[in-house]
Formats: C-alpha cells, structure tokens, sequence
C-alpha cells in the first residue's frame, strides 16, 4: 500500500456539505419531478452520503466517506475500478450510472437521529439526491430509512447493526447490507461456548438505544443457550466517556464474563476502563475472567490497543480475507488512503454498487424498479461469498466472521484475527422469528 497524506484521524473534504440544522418539511413537491422524485434531468445523478463526522462513532464514518468517495470514482471509471473487477454481476463500465456522472454531497449526522434526519432532508430537498447511504447508528438509519420512505428515495443503509431495522422498522424503500444483532449471536455462541465452556455468568452493559437493546437481547439468547447465566443487564447512555461507576459493580457482582454491548469510541473507552480497572486478570467462581465485544470494527480494535487481546467479537467483513473482491477493495482503498479500510468503509461501498447496479439492471432511477431489482437478488465477488437480498425484509444474508484480538499484533491495522468464517446458513433466520416481529414493509413510494 502506498503511502498518503489522509490520515486516518483526518476529515475527508469532498462534496458539499449538508446543513444538518436546517429545518425544512417533512413532504416533497413532486410536481417539480419527472414522475419520481428528483428524477435525474441533466447528464449528471447525484447521491447522498449521511455520515457521523463528529461525535462517538466519528472514526467509523469518516472511513465510511473514505470508502463512498472511492465507490464514486470506480463508477465515474477513475482509478483501477476496485470491485467493478470482481462483482458477479458486469453492468457497470466506469461510465456513471445509466451514462450519468455521479455526483455527491454529503452530511454530518453527528450520530444523532434527528440531525441525521434534518441532514438527509437538506440532501433530497436542496441537493436533488436520488440515493442517500451511509449511518454508523442504528437509530439514525432507522430515522434516515423512515424519512426516505417518505420522501420517496432509497435508502442504502450504512453501518446498522440493529435487529429492528430490518425488523419492526423495516421499509420497502430501505435496503440492508450489513450483518444484524441476531446474526453476531448465532456465529459466536458456538465458538464462546468451545472457547469457555457452558457454565459462565455474564454482566452486560448495554448501549441504551435501538441497537444496544438487540445486541443484548440476541448475545443474552445465545449464550444462554449454552447454558449461561444472565447475571445483570446495565443500560448506559451513548458517548457516556466515562464507565467507571458502571464497571465497577462487576467487580462484586459474581460474574465472570463482562459482555460489553458497546460501539465506537463507546467501546473503547468501556473496554479500556475495565482492563485498568483489573478485570483481565481477576479469577471468579474458579475461571479466568473474560471480556467479548459482539460487534467490532477495526477502528474499535485500535483505539483499544493491547486492551484488545483476546476479546471475542464479530465482524461483517475484515480485510484479511482472501477472496479476489476483498483484495481488490482492499488494494484500491490502500493505495488511495495509505491503510486498510474497515468494515464500515466496505459495506457503504459495496451499498454503492448495489445501488448502482439495480439501477442499471433496471433500467431506471425510480426507485420502485430499483426496489424490484433488488428484492431477491443474489451476487457474489463483495467479499462477503455468496449474498442474497431477501425480499421479504430487505436484509442481506452472507458468511459472518468471528473475530479475537491478536496478542502479537505488529501495527494498528494487525490488530484482530479470523476465528472463524461463519457460513452463511447457520446465521439465517425466517422472517419471522420473533426478534424481528412486527413492522411491514408497505409499498415502495416514488414520492411523485
């Protein structure tokens, strides 16, 4: 990988900036489009990236920005054209989208639903966005997915790791890529239960929002399954910076698992605290105690540093992997930013694509023929095996990675290591399972 002056910490600029403050209705002239909503008029199309750029889970939007900027220029037919390369499917020639330039602006969202949602409202109201992608909350997709319904423009979901955005707030303009709650349970339970066997009392400390509450609710399942006990489950509130006084009550609780429901900067700072805090090294009820993470990133695994070792977690996808999409992904992103990119880069760029792709295949930016070539579609060459879009819910269902923290890790990029590739029909789920109850697709709206 070559070497760049973008760091990793750094702020991307490019595209313009959505206001995120400014207040505009909820509703959309459609009189002003060609029978959808902003229907592209010249010979360009332009989308939207809705991202974190400030705040907890900053660190995985700007690589999310990193990645869609590099999705554009592989469409426009810049660079060496990444996963075009690999993709199963071969619609896409470096010529935009339908013979249109793409363009992009994008947004801060500041992980907060309502700054995301006035964001994304800027975006299809002043800037004529016909996509918006991105989110490294579940409870701004779950805001940013609702307003698109409404507004009638597809949403391709980000990082978004709640049950419920495919479950109980599910919509047909909507689409997920990324791998749920429910799913990093079902891969890791097995490898927990050979790792630490099925007598084990947990304590959790949970994300008191959307996601939080089915990552605890999916991993509780799971383990105890095996046969663990639920000590105590500990609401705390997102960007708290400081878990002392949460994790100090493990301490005398009688658990000898720690499962922290934590993302983002939110992780690495819970996670750090209870390593300093002498939980690592501490033996209960006859066991070494132990620390796991559901959902990792890359980011999370750095900034934690040492603290990292030997930490359980799953990943939707890890640069490590072998496949050719991987590697030509991972190269692209290198040779452009100086480093590796992280699950959150690769699933907005591959939600790019796929975009892209349906939108070509079906011969339209309406989003209701976009809904329809994407409904029940299965491609392969992302990185992720074999991947279909389920039509029913708008999930996508792929192999999930289990994933530990190295103990001999040579940089901040060497950080975790593959455990395991989870196929992908031990993670599915009928649609529906009661952790996804609720919620109805409804009709895809063109909003014109």
């Amino acid at each position: 990988m070559s070497k760049s002056n973008f760091s990793r910490r750094g702020v991307l600029k490019t595209g313009a900036v959505a206001s995120a403050g400014l207040m505009l209705p909820t509703y959309l002239r459609a009189e002003a489009h060609s029978g959808y909503t902003n229907a592209p008029q010249g010979d360009t199309v332009t989308i939207g990236f809705n991202v974190p750029q400030t705040g907890p889970y900053a660190e995985e939007g700007l690589d999310e920005l990193r990645a869609q900027e590099l999705a554009v220029e592989h469409l426009n037919g810049e660079g060496d054209g990444g996963m075009l390369n690999t993709f199963s499917q071969k619609n896409l020639d470096g010529t935009g989208i339908l013979g249109k330039r793409v363009e992009f602006v994008t947004g801060d969202t500041q992980t907060k639903s309502d700054v995301a949602r006035a964001s994304a409202q800027s975006m299809i109201q002043k800037d004529e966005c016909i996509m918006i992608n991105g989110g490294s909350s579940s409870g701004v997709a779950v805001a940013v997915q609702g307003l698109c319904q409404e507004a009638g423009v597809i949403f391709m979901a980000g990082l978004t790791h709640s049950n419920d955005t495919t479950g109980k707030d599910k919509k047909r303009n909507g689409f997920r890529h990324f791998f749920n709650a429910y799913m990093s349970g079902a891969a890791l339970a097995p490898v927990l239960g050979n790792e630490y066997g099925n007598d084990r009392n947990a304590y959790h400390l949970t994300a008191d929002y959307t996601w939080g509450w089915t990552q605890q609710e999916s991993i509780q399942a799971a383990t105890e399954s095996l046969g663990w006990n639920t000590v105590q489950n500990v609401l705390t509130p997102v960007g708290a910076g400081d878990f002392s006084s949460y994790i100090s009550p493990v301490l005398n609780s009688g658990a000898d698992t720690l499962i922290l429901n934590h993302y983002g900067g939110d992780m690495v700072n819970s996670l750090t605290q209870a390593v300093q805090f002498g939980l690592k090294d501490k033996v209960v009820n006859g066991k070494d105690f132990t620390i796991i993470v559901p959902l990792y990133s890359e980011l999370m695994a750095a900034g934690a540093g040492s603290n990292i070792e030997g930490v359980f977690g799953s990943m939707n996808w890890n640069w490590q992997l072998q496949d050719e999409g991987t590697k030509a992904f991972t190269r692209s992103f290198g040779e452009k930013y100086g480093f590796p990119p992280s699950g959150a880069a690769h699933t907005c760029y591959v939600q790019t694509l796929l975009y892209a792709d349906a939108v070509t295949r079906a011969g339209t930016f309406n989003p209701c023929g976009v809904v329809e070539a994407l409904e029940d579609f299965e491609f392969d060459g992302m990185g992720n095996g074999s991947v279909l879009y389920r039509g029913s819910d708008h999930q996508c269902f792929k192999d999930v990675l289990v994933m530990r923290g190295k103990s001999d890790a040579s940089n901040e990029f060497d950080t975790l290591e593959i455990v395991e590739v989870t196929p992908r029909a031990q993670v599915e789920y009928e649609a529906d399972h009661p952790m996804f109850a609720g919620g109805d697709l409804g009709e895809c709206n063109p909003g014109a």
